[in-house]
């Protein structure tokens, strides 16, 4: 019965993994995280949030509303490419030493930015992940200021108005602002500012010249275009995010499509849209009250998606000014970095972009202790090697306990077979005779199966690591490994990278994909399996013999970064149970059989 225990906790453990595997594993990503399935070809409108009559309460309306002026401005130029749709309209540059871009003069919109640290592929010559584009290109996704109310003869800025900038750069250090003059007493500006990284500061000022006041409510949108590709992993959120009264909320495209509109009223926290690894997020004053909402609009027949956020009206007197401050968050999502404008600007909860899971007070200590070894060594790859040797130095009371009775399970091989010879006909007294005899022996049947149960945990975080955290993206090894968050990419199909081929992509027979770090990892798992006491029945010793070639063909779908932590792993644990089996006086390498013989000579 204790050995049936110990074959459906592995068999288990296995389910586990090729659950993620083949329930929750990605697809091959697109190839630029800023494609969408589709070209744009329908106008560029966007949902306006907009208050109510009075101006003194915003309230939400249906998504069909658009800001005027919006409609036909996302039509896409035929034989344009993006660079020709920016050209063709004024824009001011932005340059950090994170991005390159610009902002449109016509709206005011940040809607050209290009991520100069990040590019598609590990080939040095990829293009840059491109974030934002404006409409008239294939996939507009862009973010855009203003302010909204009924305000009587009186004109307010639109999507069309052309503004003027007092200067010709935006870069950390150097401000640009935006005027806009209606001519009949407001002055309208948007001063903006950003850092070296990927945060806009964002101002927006209204100056009453005329002789009464006006109630204008400040807002801020998100909009894009197009259903993006996504991966559909299940342990992967994909889409509308933000943290709203403390608590997260994720939206995913499909669930928008249904609902067309999510509403909430929040003080603090962030809304926007989140890829694997990017995210664009408005961040509204922290200590004001704002309306947020969530909107798709699909009537022109190509989907749109929108996050806002509505400031309550603000009274502007006659001869007065009144201006509120936003920020734009436009860029990769660097956990450190996220943390640090957690801390720095009091954004609540700015981490949660990443999507840690479930498992957070796990897998995000796991991150930050392989970024400090990283950061000591250089290398990603050197780093899981040293955090598995931490790991394996807390859990070394643990596997010490379990290796001691491993080695006296093995030991005990000879007098179960005999037990087993006399009491075979019998099961209940073949069963307390072996009760009898583990107790006696100190031995503990379950042993085997806990060095493989106490890695799952681990496993599943730093599996999370390596696939959510863009610091693992396209972070080399040594050799063939140039980036631990993908598979390995040699094959058995491809003569392990010597044949003029890359790996070939079967669909479901992408099993057949093993590398030489997969199959290491299948070795070192048979070898320590071979320390292991074996199963004295027939079927239960081919069991355990498959789980090796199981493991094997599992794990070379695997990002390269577990199977090289998995594969460390097993060594550095045949190392530690071969010494313990040395000092126990328990021969190394041989089987039941032949322990039986030595017995009975």
């Amino acid at each position: 019965m204790e050995q049936k225990n110990l074959i459906l906790a592995i068999v288990l453990s296995a389910a586990i993994l090729f659950g993620f595997q083949f329930f929750f594993a990605p697809t091959p990503p697109a190839p630029s995280s800023s494609q969408t399935s589709g070209q744009t070809t329908a106008s560029g409108d966007v949902m306006t949030p907009s208050p109510s009559a009075d101006g003194s309460q915003p309230s939400i309306p249906g998504s069909d509303a658009t800001i005027p002026g919006q409609q036909g401005s996302g039509q896409v130029a035929a034989g344009q490419s993006r660079e020709q749709v920016i050209d063709a309209s004024p824009h001011i540059p932005i340059s950090t030493p994170t991005l390159e871009g610009s902002i449109s003069l016509t709206g005011g919109k940040v809607n050209n930015l290009i991520l100069k640290k990040y590019r598609e592929t590990i080939e040095p010559d990829s293009p840059h992940i491109v974030l934002l584009s404006p409409n008239g290109t294939a996939h507009p996704y862009y973010a855009n200021f203003g302010w909204t109310g009924q305000v009587e003869g009186l004109a307010i800025p639109t999507a069309e108005t052309v503004w003027q900038a007092d200067g010709q750069e935006l870069s950390p250090g150097l401000p640009l602002t935006l005027s806009w003059d209606n001519g009949a007493g407001l002055t309208f500006q948007r001063i903006f500012e950003i850092d070296e990284n990927y945060m806009f500061t964002v101002t927006q000022r209204v100056v009453n010249n005329s002789d009464r006041a006006v109630t204008l409510s400040p807002y801020g949108l998100i909009s894009r275009t197009g259903t993006p590709d996504v991966l559909g992993f299940y342990i992967l959120h994909e889409g509308l995010i933000g943290v709203l009264n403390d608590a997260l909320v994720e939206i995913d495209y499909d669930d928008l499509q249904d609902t067309g509109v999510e509403s909430e009223k929040t003080t603090g926290g962030w809304i926007g849209i989140t890829d694997k690894y990017w995210l664009v997020a408005l961040v509204p004053d922290q200590e004001m009250p704002v309306d947020t909402r969530f909107v798709y609009n699909g009537k022109s027949g190509v989907a749109k998606y929108q996050t806002d956020v509505l400031y309550q009206g603000m009274t502007v007197p006659a001869g007065g000014q009144s201006h509120v401050t936003s920020r734009l968050f436009a860029g990769a999502k660097e956990v450190v970095l996220l943390d640090d404008y957690e801390e720095t600007l009091g954004i609540k909860r700015f981490d949660l972009a990443v999507d840690f899971g479930w498992f957070y007070f796990l897998t995000k200590p796991l991150f930050y202790a392989l970024h400090w070894l990283a950061e000591l060594t250089g290398n990603f790859g050197v780093a899981i090697l040293l955090l598995t040797v931490a790991i394996k130095l807390v859990f070394f009371p643990l596997a010490n306990k379990s290796y001691r009775s491993m080695a006296a399970m093995r030991k005990l091989q000879p007098k179960m077979m005999e037990l087993r010879e006399r009491f075979g006909e019998d099961k209940q007294r073949l069963n307390q005779e072996m009760m009898a005899l583990y107790k006696k022996e100190g031995a503990n049947p379950l042993s085997g199966c806990l060095p493989i149960l106490i890695q799952i945990p681990v496993f599943f975080a730093l599996y999370k690591v390596m696939f959510v955290t863009i610091e693992m993206r396209h972070a080399p090894f040594f050799g063939w490994i140039q980036d631990l968050s993908a598979p390995d990419p040699t094959s058995i199909l491809n003569g392990f990278g010597f044949l003029p081929w890359g790996v070939p992509h079967l669909g479901i027979f992408d099993l057949l994909n093993i590398g030489v770090w997969p199959l290491a990892m299948g070795i070192t798992m048979y070898l320590q399996q071979k320390l292991n006491p074996q199963p004295p029945d027939p079927m239960q010793a081919k069991i355990f013999l498959m789980m090796p070639i199981v493991f094997t063909f599992l794990l070379a779908q695997f990002p390269a970064g577990l199977v090289v932590y998995w594969t460390w792993n097993n060594l550095l644990s045949i190392l530690q149970q071969a010494v313990i089996m040395k000092r126990a006086g328990v021969p190394i390498g041989r089987g039941p059989a032949s322990a039986n013989t030595s017995s009975s000579s």
